[in-house]
């Protein structure tokens, strides 16, 4: 789909709208019994308008007079770090932290500024992006002690594009918005290639007003963004994209080992079986990306197992409060936790084979 998009200096620009997959990042804190995310809602509207937008920023936002002059960033993981770094080359002017101090020497080098908390990081910017690991640390770095909350005010903006469920979503929003400030939640798709290429897409629901302020540095970072409406919206976006994918990779998995097992080579296995994949009515980027490696027992790490799992888990839950069955992916969670159990929490996702594997088993 092509989008004919209005920038705020007047130029149009031509982009157009694909399709891509998974991501999250950094690190955590043990959560605070206090802090814990509140049970999901079991609705979610389904009459919001779904509005997807295409582009890379026709202009440089940070001499926009429109926009936001300082942007922080907290958490510089695996997606976090790449996506920084698009923006501070893009000419904005980036403040950082990270709980990994040495995480942000990288962007320091390269021009951006470094706080030593969270709350120093929102109190110093008109708009601030969070990528954390998961729920946990989503809450603890934006409520906790020094938290980004705390640095919050009217005018200011916070945008959570770490994936977690709706309701932590929800929680972060309320302390933020307590403040006077505005949340709009963005989970991205796509992984680290995605992120140092700046071909995320963004799933943002919240303030539609902070979404319109931050829309020229979403476009620095990805190809694509959407607006579904209310917060928590975009969080459900984003862990059903995950469930699909984290199936797909195990059912995949079962593939390869399958033919393996009837005796064909499984380096010719790949070459053909994904040009036969490719063909067909179930092409997907994914099996011609990971299958040369996985038949190697190779897992570079693009998208964590760990979060894979995380996101699994998280999308059964979303599943459960309506009452949705979901066995298939229910089933392929269970492979991600005995990947996990062996050690591969922090192998690219499709180590998952590795749980089919009888040496795993036995």
């Amino acid at each position: 789909m092509s989008l004919l998009l209005k920038a705020s200096n007047g130029h149009l620009f031509l982009s157009s709208s694909i399709a891509s997959m998974a991501t999250c990042s950094s690190f955590c804190a043990q959560l605070p019994i206090h802090f814990r995310p509140i049970p999901i809602s079991s609705s979610f509207p389904t009459n919001q308008p779904f509005r997807p937008f295409s582009a890379q920023a026709s202009i440089s936002p940070a001499n926009d007079g429109g926009s936001p002059k300082t942007i922080g960033f907290l958490g510089l993981g695996i997606m976090g770090s790449p996506m920084a770094q698009n923006l501070i080359k893009s000419g904005c002017d980036v403040t950082v932290w990270n709980r990994t101090k040495s995480k942000c020497d990288p962007l320091i080098s390269l021009g951006a500024k470094y706080k030593p908390s969270p709350e120093e990081v929102t109190a110093a910017c008109d708009v601030t992006f969070a990528m954390l690991a998961d729920p946990e640390c989503a809450v603890e770095v934006a409520c906790g002690k020094h938290g980004a909350a705390s640095g919050m005010g009217p005018g200011k903006g916070y945008v959570d594009v770490s994936t977690v469920d709706g309701g932590t979503s929800k929680l972060i929003c309320g302390h933020i918005e307590a403040s006077g400030a505005s949340f709009l939640e963005a989970p991205v798709s796509g992984s680290k290639k995605p992120a140092e290429d700046g071909q995320l897409i963004f799933l943002t629901a919240g303030d539609k007003s902070l979404y319109e302020t931050v829309a020229p540095f979403l476009d620095i970072m990805g190809k694509s963004r959407f607006y579904l409406g209310e917060v928590g919206n975009g969080a459900a976006m984003k862990l059903i994209v995950n469930m699909i994918m984290g199936s797909m990779m195990a059912t995949f998995s079962e593939g390869l080992l399958l033919s393996e097992k009837v005796g064909l080579d499984p380096n010719v296995l790949v070459e053909v079986k994904l040009q036969v994949v490719s063909e067909g009515a179930i092409s997907a980027p994914m099996y011609s990306l990971k299958g040369p490696s996985m038949i190697k027992s190779l897992y570079p790490t693009a998208f964590p197992l760990k979060h894979q799992q995380k996101d699994m888990r998280l999308a059964l839950g979303l599943a459960e409060s309506v009452s949705q069955p979901t066995p298939i992916a229910a089933a392929a969670n269970e492979l991600y936790k005995v990947a996990k159990s062996h050690g591969l929490s922090d192998s690219d996702f499709s180590a998952v084979i590795e749980a089919l594997k009888g040496k795993v088993q036995s």
